[in-house]
This record gives C-alpha cells, structure tokens and sequence, in this order.
C-alpha cells in the first residue's frame, strides 16, 4: 500500500513539474514590450494597453456565460489569448507583466452586436437622410465596448468591406466586422436603398457581394415571397446566413422559406394584419396591427411557438424605438458627439415630440413583454441597436445604453450580458473563440470602472476595451469625436 501511494505521489510530482515548465517556457518565450501587430499613428493614440503579457488582478467578472458573477479574480492572458483565471493571487503571474488592479472594476466579455450600421440616419425633410460615418463610427462602436459587429445592411457595402479590411491591418479603429449585403428589396421608400428591378436576378446579387467578401445577406420592407425563396437558397449554397427587416411576407412565411435571422423582434411582425395582401407592405396597419395585439393572445404565442419550431433567431433592438417622453435627447447620453447644427437639430426635433407619444411608450413597452416572453419560451434572442429613426441613435452610446434598456426588460444582469455575447457569437458561429471570459478564448474584453451588480448605469464607464489582447481607451476615443457625428 504505501509502495503504491509512493508511485501516485512521484506520478503527481512529475506532472506538476512538467506544468510548471511548459508555464516557464511559455513565459519566457515572450517579449513583453507589445503585440506583434502593427498599427497606424491613427489607432495608436487610443491605444492604452499593448503588452504580450497582462493581467487585470482582483476584478469582478461577468463571463458572459449566464452563470454567476465571479468576485475578486485574477485574469492572465498572453498575447491575444485568455491563459488563466483564478482567484486573487491564486494563479501563476510572470515577474513582467502589465498589471492592472481590477479592484471595484467589472470584467465583461467585448460585446457582439448583430444590428449596427456605419451609416447615420441625419434627419432630413420629415425623414432621413443615410450619412455613411466612414470615421467615426467604427471606432465610436469600439469605444461602447463592440468587438464584434454585424452591418444588418449596407448603404455602401463596398465601403464597409474597405472598413473591415483597414481595422484588420492595423490601419483603422474598430471593431471586428461581419459585413452584409445592400438592403435586397423591391422598389422602396429610402432612395439609398438598392433596388431589384424587373426581372433583375437575386441570385446575381447575392453571389455578386459574396464573391466580394460580404459574410451576411440583409431583405428588406418590399421582397417578394419569390426573390426571398431565391436569395435564401443562393445564400445557403454560399454557407451564408440570411437576415431580414420585413413587412410585405410574414414571420410564419419566412420561417417556412429558411430564414435564419428575423429584425426587430415583432415590432416588423405582420402576421397579425387584417386583410394583408400578399407580397405587399403596409407600415401602418403593422404598427396598428401590433398595438391592439393583446398581450395574451394565443395567435401570439403559437406563432412564438412556431418560430422556435423552425429555430428562427429574433433580433432584438430596443434603443431605435425608444420613445422621447422621460428618456435622453440622444440614449446613452452621447449628444456632445453630434455636430453642433446636428446637436441643435435633434434637440429641436425632442423638444416637438415630448409628451406626444403616448403610442409609441405604449408600443415600446408592449415590445418588450413580448421579447421577454419569447426568450422565456426557449426563444433565440440576439440584440442590437440600428443607428436609424429620428436620429437619436448613434453608435457605441446605443451600445453601452442597450444593456440598460436590456435589464429595463426584465432580464436579469447576467441574461443581459449573455444576450449581448455569447449569443451574437453563436449566431455568427464564432462562439469558439470568443463571446465569454473563458481560458483559451480571445482576449476580447472590457473593463469596466464601477460595480454592475450595484448599478447599471456603469456600464456608461468603459475604461479600457480590448480586443486580441490590444486595450484601447474608451474615453480618449469618445473625446476625439466630440462635435463631429454628422460631419462624416
């Protein structure tokens, strides 16, 4: 006995020693002075935290997993990669590396947000007007803690490939991108919305984008049952998702076309329409529609029952059907960044609608009792925030402002974060390497400086967002765009 208790101990010395060597030989195999990546003068003046090695010690965690909050933990990572984590002092930490003290901090996953544009919806006319934000909102949306974005449309596709391309070489600020398609509709109401005409191929355009490099295909309001049966089977031969803000074809008629993605949750839902015509879309009677749905109606909970069924991922954005009444002129309190015209505009534009839209706080809340049951019926939920509507929607505010608007909806704090994640990761099926604070993920991160358990609103403090390893500073990029949204 004591012969074989010898054995086991020598088994578990010689594995312990082997451990700690592989840990030597990695440490000391790095350079610890930066990251192998090179970046542009531009994207060096946000960069606060370039290291090979660092770690945020004594931080609370929120993992993005859905399971509890972690306090006062140490998390390694070298290079890009998540290496360890563990409780404080608990776990190995190399004589040089970078050190920050999480103490009263939160440590989230980066954020990965299905529904956001690199255009700006500037109000023009009763309507808007699409500004495509070369600049500033790519790196407006990494300053929100975005590092993981998805264009539901594109009023310039091709610029938004540049943009992508550019983050990646080190030459832009931004996040990491997964860019669609061109909104694909029939003839339609926002003329910088391309069109098919006549007997114009949907195929050809599907295959056109995809062939230069779009990884997401967008429908839109006007789409005939036809064109959407063709663009989805020219997008899954391609291995590419379909997503869809619609109107003129219902939820149920999607689902059994193979959609993948539906927008807006069922605030674009017209399936409850009287008398709807096929293939035709009326934005009114939807909304009308929707607002004497009663919210235990069983038509609603079948067609719930049948998305799920049909295992159609919802997309949910909240912050571009905020209503006026008793929110923030601009929601996630980001009106310095508009240009001053543009800043005197929206506020003018608030100060009309305030106390007017009682329809459309009834509508917003509604909305939300409906996402919550959905989610609460095993329903896929992603979210997003759609810079579009009356211009009060900008990137990386909206951001930050929609895990609010998330626990306003009754999710609890880690649903919320899981929501806006883990599940956009899996959607994109990228869940293997990020979307949480798990050892052997991308060390995709945002430190947060405040308690999120004690009180949301700190979500607004991002201190220091890393995306592969690399911390830029949140605040020193929303100080650069101060007074120049709108200018783009």
């Amino acid at each position: 006995m004591k012969r074989k208790t010898s054995k086991i101990n020598n088994v578990i010395k010689i594995k312990m020693i082997k451990a700690i060597v592989i840990v030597f030989i990695v440490f000391a195999s790095i350079d610890n002075k930066v990251n192998a990546q090179i970046f542009a003068p531009a994207v060096k003046q946000f960069i606060e935290i370039n290291d090979s090695v660092v770690v945020i010690s004594n931080v609370k965690i929120i993992d993005g997993t859905g399971g509890p909050v972690q306090n006062n933990r140490d998390v390694l990572f070298v290079k890009n990669k998540i290496h360890s984590i563990g409780a404080t002092g608990k776990i190995a930490i190399p004589k040089d590396a970078k050190v920050i003290d999480g103490t009263g901090k939160t440590l989230i996953p980066g954020l990965i947000m299905l529904h956001e544009h690199l255009f700006y919806a500037k109000p023009f006319e009763g309507d808007y007007k699409a500004v495509h934000m070369t600049y500033m909102f790519p790196k407006m949306y990494l300053a929100g803690g975005v590092t993981t974005m998805r264009t539901a449309g594109s009023i310039e596709a091709n610029a938004d490939l540049n943009v992508k391309n550019l983050i990646v070489q080190g030459k832009m600020t931004g996040p990491k991108m997964d860019v669609s398609t061109p909104h694909i509709e029939r003839e339609g109401f926002i003329p910088q919305i391309q069109s098919l005409y006549g007997n114009e191929s949907p195929e050809r355009m599907v295959d056109y984008w995809v062939d230069k490099g779009v990884t997401s295909v967008k429908l839109y309001n006007n789409i005939t049952k036809d064109d959407m049966t063709r663009v989805i089977k020219a997008a899954h031969a391609r291995k590419i998702k379909v997503t869809g803000h619609l109107c003129s074809i219902t939820y149920r008629e999607a689902a059994d076309l193979g959609m993948d993605n539906l927008e807006h949750t069922f605030t674009a839902c017209s399936d409850f329409m009287k008398d709807k015509k096929e293939d035709q879309c009326d934005n009114g009677k939807l909304r009308q529609s929707l607002l004497s749905l009663n919210e235990n109606s069983v038509e609603l909970k079948e067609l719930m029952q049948y998305l799920i069924k049909k295992k159609i991922t919802l997309t949910y954005t909240p912050v571009v059907f905020e209503p006026f009444t008793n929110r923030e002129v601009i929601p996630g309190g980001g009106i310095d960044a508009l240009a001053p015209f543009l800043k005197e505009q929206i506020q003018g534009i608030y100060n009309s609608r305030i106390n007017k839209d009682s329809l459309s706080i009834q509508f917003f809340k509604a909305e939300m009792k409906r996402v919550k049951q959905f989610y609460n019926m095993g329903g896929k939920l992603i979210v997003g925030t759609d810079p579009t509507g009356p211009g009060r929607t900008i990137a990386g505010y909206a951001n930050q402002h929609l895990i609010e608007l998330l626990i306003e909806t009754s999710f609890t704090l880690t649903e919320a974060i899981k929501l806006s994640t883990l599940n956009g990761a899996k959607y994109l099926e990228i869940e293997k390497e990020t979307g949480t604070v798990e050892v052997g993920k991308t060390a995709d991160l945002v430190l947060i400086d405040g308690d999120l358990e004690k009180d949301i609103s700190n979500i607004r403090k991002m201190e220091i967002v890393f995306k592969e390893g690399v911390g830029f500073s949140s605040k020193k990029i929303f100080d650069s765009v101060k007074g120049k949204v709108g200018l783009d």
